[in-house]
């Protein structure tokens, strides 16, 4: 079904576009670029929600909205669009947590233009990797991705930031590599012409050995974006220098991308290599789960905590995608959108807490609940949220990965119960961690001694960002079907490919 209207192409083109004309507004202070940008996120949010409220019938499981303008005639290259129940969770959790970081990004006064035109080039590279069904599009897109990300790095941090942001573009840099060695190798291998679109490519198959170097190439790629042990060094270095409002953009959007292009190209297209490297995918999670949360209770930076945090809750996405049933591929889908919003919000609490103390290290915070209880509330609720508290959206996602490994055909009785038993072990690492670091930060009576201390609370900004991520994750863990019902359908046709062949 191919749409006459673009609407597609113009969600993908209109933040960059929009965005760039910042750089002529007059300069009259940063007021004019901080609303100028949050009114494209805005329309952009709008826009989106619109189109798939009104354009996008949820009981269909096949592509829709599509598109496909030929590019460069030469070696056939389409501009190719195309929306299915899986793609529509990530590009709104885009445009939501966007759009929420440029209202955290409010304080930024130092080239607050390019700062904000930054951060709509990483929206529409976001938006368009999510609704590609091209492979060279899908890769130029996860290129897109790289320079804003550096740039927001290096320009806006701490004081490593240089060191920070070079390692992020070595690693993903690194890992970009492979994906487009994988993409050529797809895009070039087949009796017929070469060809780069996904729906094409889901039906053709490859020699045993070529399959798995193929998926090879492609999971090193998504294991360095989505962190996968033991390619996830630069994410407590980058998350621990980055502005706050940079920190939402990465924990919230970027690692879901790796996530996302596991699904989309490796589990789709190369079906029989996923069923070989699945068993891994599962060990390497498990492993991943118990290691992260034992390293992020000896940070004693509370950002790396976090950061540590988000590297174990993506654990769980890799044991769902790893586990190929229904259940699980749906948890994992929801553990993407769950932990996109969490790890959000603790990233934003932390850094707006960390401006306001001007400490970042656990050991010398203590008794802030007692000036800032607001602060306190929201930062208790969301790790609550984050340990998977029964009732948000956490408790759902995991429950759902539990349940998808356990039913799971593949694996015998005996690697189940070992692979839930360490599962289990990790969630009782997790609220060690996060309790600890509620304890030390906000607990006892260090910083509420010192003298002339005047801690300001959260402000409205502050509750505003807050309350609205705080609802989704309420929402979802009250009634996932919500979420659930958009990727259902999409799931049965992906695992069809894995029983009827």
């Amino acid at each position: 079904m191919t749409s006459y209207f673009p609407w597609l192409t113009i969600l993908v083109v209109l933040p960059i576009f929009v965005g760039s004309s910042i750089f002529f507004l007059p300069h009259k202070g940063n007021k004019i670029f901080r609303w100028y940008t949050l009114c494209i996120c805005l329309l952009e949010l709008l826009l989106t929600t619109y189109v798939f409220c009104y354009h996008f019938q949820l009981d269909d499981p096949l592509i829709q909205l599509e598109e496909d303008l030929k590019w460069i005639d030469i070696f056939d290259f389409h501009w190719r669009l195309g929306i299915d129940g899986l793609s529509i969770g990530p590009i709104l959790l885009t445009g939501f947590i966007t759009t929420l970081a440029t209202l955290a990004a409010w304080p930024i006064t130092r080239n607050s233009r390019l700062f904000y035109f930054l951060m709509l080039a990483m929206y529409s590279g976001q938006i368009g990797l999510f609704s590609s069904r091209d492979l060279l599009l899908f890769f130029m897109m996860w290129e897109l991705e790289l320079i804003p990300v550096y740039l927001l790095l290096s320009m806006w941090g701490g004081r490593k930031r240089l060191y920070s942001a070079t390692k992020f573009i070595l690693y993903t840099a690194g890992g970009s590599i492979f994906l487009l060695i994988g993409v050529l190798g797809m895009g070039l291998y087949g009796p017929n012409e070469p060809t780069l679109d996904f729906s094409k490519l889901a039906n053709q198959s490859y020699p045993a050995a070529l399959e798995i170097i193929l998926y090879f190439g492609f999971l090193i790629a998504y294991a360095v974006k989505s962190p996968i042990i033991p390619l996830h060094t630069w994410l407590p270095d980058t998350h621990g220098e980055a502005h706050y409002s940079t920190c939402m953009l990465l924990a919230g959007i970027l690692l879901k991308m790796g996530a996302y292009g596991l699904i989309r190209i490796n589990m789709e297209l190369l079906p029989h290599a996923h069923s070989i490297f699945s068993p891994w995918l599962v060990i390497v999670g498990t492993l991943q789960i118990i290691y992260a949360a034992s390293t992020s209770l000896g940070q004693r930076n509370l950002k790396k905590r976090i950061a540590y945090s988000s590297v174990s809750h993506m654990g769980f996405t890799i044991i769902g995608i790893g586990s190929i049933t229904g259940m699980g591929l749906n948890g994992a889908i929801l553990q993407i959108l769950s932990h996109g919003f969490i790890g959000a919000a603790l990233f934003f609490l932390a850094g707006t807490s960390c401006d306001r103390i001007r400490l970042v290290y656990l050991d010398e915070m203590g008794g802030v609940s007692i000036p800032m209880p607001k602060l306190f509330t929201m930062f208790s609720s969301f790790s609550m949220a984050s340990l998977a508290l029964p009732g948000m959206s956490g408790f759902v996602a995991e429950l759902l990965v539990f349940f998808g490994i356990i039913t799971s055909p593949k694996y015998l009785l005996m690697q189940k119960m070992l692979i839930t038993f360490v599962m289990a072990i990790g969630m009782i690492l997790t609220p060690i961690y996060l309790l600890s670091m509620l304890r030390q930060m906000f607990y006892g009576y260090k910083l509420f001694n010192v003298p002339n201390s005047n801690f300001a609370d959260s402000g409205p900004r502050e509750l505003f960002v807050s309350i609205c991520i705080f609802l989704p994750v309420i929402g979802i863990g009250i009634y996932p079907d919500f979420v659930l019902s958009l990727s259902v359908d999409r799931v049965q046709a992906i695992l069809s490919n894995y029983f009827h062949r």
